[in-house]
Formats: C-alpha cells, structure tokens, sequence
C-alpha cells in the first residue's frame, strides 16, 4: 500500500525535554562529519553519454577477436541494453538510497565546481558520440540493423542528454543555460527550455498542462496529445514576453527561436560534413531520444491533482504532486530526477542537493523499470491505478483523469472504496463483539 509517512510530531516540553536536546545535539555533532558518499559515483553519470562510443569499442573488439557474426551485430543494440536492463538490475542490487545532506551542507554542495563540471561534461563526451555515430553510418560498412541499432543507442544518449539539459536549463548563469539549449540541439528538442522551466513547472499536476498525464490515459495516447501541445505553450510564452517589451516573436531573444536556430545550425553542419545520407540516422536518433524523454514524464505525475481554491487557482505544488524513486542506480544516471517532489520545490536546486521526501507518493521501481510497464498500458494501469487511489485513500476525484475514461473509472473505483469499506465495517464489528 502507498501511504506517505506520518510527519514527526515536535518533542513536548516536560522532564524528557533535555533528552531530546541531547539527542539534537548529537545529530549536530553527527551532521557535521558528513560526506557525500556518492560524490565519485556522479562520474558514472556521463556513462549514457559515452553509450555510443562504448558499443563502438565492443563491435570492433568482437571483430578483432573473431566473434560469429550475431555477436558483432548484436553489439550495435547495446544502448537500449544498458538503460533498460543493466540499470534495473543496478537498482534491483544496489537498492533505494534516502539520505539527504543536512541542510547546513547544501549551500557548500552547490557551490563545490566538481559537480558542475560532471555535468558540463555531458555534451563534450554526446557530441563524440553524435560525430563517431554520423561517420559510423556513413563509412562503417555497416548493414540497415546495425545502423538500427547505432540510432537507437544514440537516441538512449540523446534522450538522457535532455536529463543533463534539464539539470542545466534550470540555473541562473547564462553559460550553463546556453549549454542546455545546446544539448537540446541533438534531439532537436530546443523548445523544452522554454516549455519545461515556464509551462510545466507553473501548471503541474492540473488539467491544463498537457505534460501530466492523467489516470487512465495510456502512454501512446499521452504522448499524441503532449508532444504537439508543448510547441505552441512554449512559442505563447516566449510571444507574451516579448511583446511585454514590445519586441516582436522573432526577436533573437526569444528563447524558442534561437534554441531552434541552434538546432538549426548543428544539423546543417552534420549534413554538409558526413552528407544527406545521414538525415534518416539523426532523425531515428531524435525520435527515440524524445520518446524515451517522453516516456520519463509520462511516469512523473500520473493522476496526480493539485486542487483548486474557492478563488479559482490551483493550490501550491507541493511534495504530493510528483511521484518519486530513491533508486540509487537511476538516479545516479539522471542526475537525481526521481527526487521530483524537491526538484519542483526547489527548481534551481543543483542534483547532488536534491532531498528525498518521505511524504511524497512513490513509485515501485525506478524510472529506467517503470518505462517497461508504460510500455504495456494494461500493466501499467494494474500496478499504478491502485497504487494512485491508495494514495488517495480510495477518493476518485482527487485523481487528474482522462475525460474520455472519467466515468469508467467513477464507477470501477467507487465500488471498490464502497467493498472496501463494507470490509472494514464488517471487521471493525466482528473486534467489537
């Protein structure tokens, strides 16, 4: 059953009153020893940036080594082999991780370059990759499955990249914002700088934003209605800002416009430096890059409401609005967004600050498992449908549903809470007598 935990209640004044001060003051003593066991572990981050080159080295280590032919071709499939079942298992060894920094270290873990540079580090290693991929499909001698293959590990690489995008988008310094745009490039997903940080984050968790999804709505059906919506949100937005100032749309600052100027440019470099020959990779790559990117949001916050106020606004977004996963192993690789709760709290927090909550709905598995069940919607809704209305103690209409499947899911989940509570009446009786 998922249920947020009861939040402390604050130690009552009286005789024990000096034992919970000595116990705070040796929380004190304990905070001020920590250390940031995952400090080194954030370098495996860049791994999905690397995925390409890695799967390269294998093939051509299977070549030299004289290894039957399935094996040098299967080589080529190795991305979406390490997102989707090596960091699984990784999560499924390694287990869940809820340790915060206490909150006196936060600022010193912000301000510490080391984590900044692993994640400036991403696009450097995803444009090696990028380029080895193009002159791969071009001179590589390579058959139409293994040229399947090397576009659909780049898009595990791209899709991570908008992870690495986002972690960057949301700061304050212009280099680190444009580094995102930048990264965005590849998947050719500039508008999500504007879209995410100034759409998303302001109508989360509410009927109106068409980036989260609503109980009952499958994945496919989720992404036809969200991918087309954002485009337009983002544009809107950017229009609205400029105009303030009176500046057309076209302006270069307009943050949609020169994010796909950008866009624009690398692909332009690409095709004339490796040839048309390349443009179904670059696209195959893109695709499966949002797609999986796509999927993430989709898992985010699934039939999660904030509710309206008797003046019409939604309530604040708070910890109960995200689903959230203390997987370690898929945190490492996202650069901790499964800590989504805080992430929507603290949008400019870096990823090595992030805080696990206790009183947020959580998912079962990290994100990288949870993506096999979106993929097949009668599993998903078994496992998250009940797991939602638990959350909700079995109330239907706190949940964000899917218009078209509200009135089915009225009726299926009212008569449960009413078995349910016929069940609990009957026990409760049965104790009594």
């Amino acid at each position: 059953m998922t249920t947020t935990r009861p939040r402390p209640t604050d130690a009552a004044d009286g005789p024990d009153s000096n034992t919970a001060t000595d116990q705070a003051h040796q929380l004190t003593a304990d905070e001020q020893k920590w250390i940031d066991k995952k400090k080194y572990a954030w370098i495996f981050s860049l791994f999905p940036a690397a995925i390409p080159l890695a799967i390269w080295g294998v093939a051509e280590w299977m070549r030299a080594i004289g290894a039957p032919d399935f094996f040098y071709h299967a080589s080529w499939f190795l991305g979406p082999v390490a997102v989707f079942l090596l960091i699984p298992i990784g999560d499924f060894v390694l287990g869940r991780d809820g340790e915060n920094a206490p909150e006196e270290f936060v600022p010193q873990l912000e301000e510490t370059k080391y984590y900044r540079i692993i994640s400036y580090l991403y696009f450097p290693i995803m444009l090696a990759s990028l380029i080895l991929c193009c002159w791969q499909w071009t001179h590589g001698g390579l058959t139409w499955y293994d040229k399947l293959g090397l576009a659909w590990s780049m898009g595990m690489t791209s899709g991570i990249g908008i992870v690495a995008a986002h972690e960057l988008g949301h700061k304050k310094t212009g280099f680190e914002r444009w580094l995102a745009k930048i990264v965005l490039a590849v998947p050719a997903y500039g508008h999500f700088y504007v879209e995410h940080n100034k759409g998303h984050h302001v109508k989360v968790a509410t009927p109106e934003d068409p980036v989260s999804s609503r109980m009952g709505e499958n994945a496919y059906s989720y992404l036809l209605r969200s991918i087309p919506r954002q485009i337009p949100r983002a544009w809107n937005v950017e229009k609205t800002r400029l105009a303030r100032s009176k500046r057309g749309q076209f302006n270069l600052d307009n943050d949609v416009w020169n994010a796909w100027l950008i866009t624009l440019a690398l692909w332009a470099a690409l095709l004339i430096g490796f040839g048309w020959g390349i443009l179904p990779y670059m696209v195959i790559q893109a695709v499966i890059g949002i797609a999986l990117l796509e999927f993430v949001n989709y898992l985010e916050h699934y039939g999660l409401l904030r509710q309206k106020l008797e003046d019409g606004r939604y309530e604040r977004c708070s910890p109960e609005h995200s689903w959230n996963s203390d997987n370690l192993t898929t945190n490492i690789f996202l650069y901790q967004l499964q800590r989504h709760s805080d992430h929507h709290a603290n949008p400019t927090r870096r990823y090595q600050s992030l805080r696990s909550d206790v009183f947020a709905p959580e998912l079962p598995a990290g994100y990288a498992t949870m993506i096999f069940a979106a993929a097949v919607p009668p599993v998903w809704f078994w496992v998250m449908d009940r797991r939602l209305m638990q959350y909700y103690n079995y109330d239907i209409e706190r949940a964000n549903l899917h218009p078209a499947k509200a009135s089915k899911l009225r009726k299926k989940w009212n008569r449960i809470a009413a078995e349910l509570g016929a069940q609990n009446s009957a026990t409760n009786t049965a104790k009594v007598g």
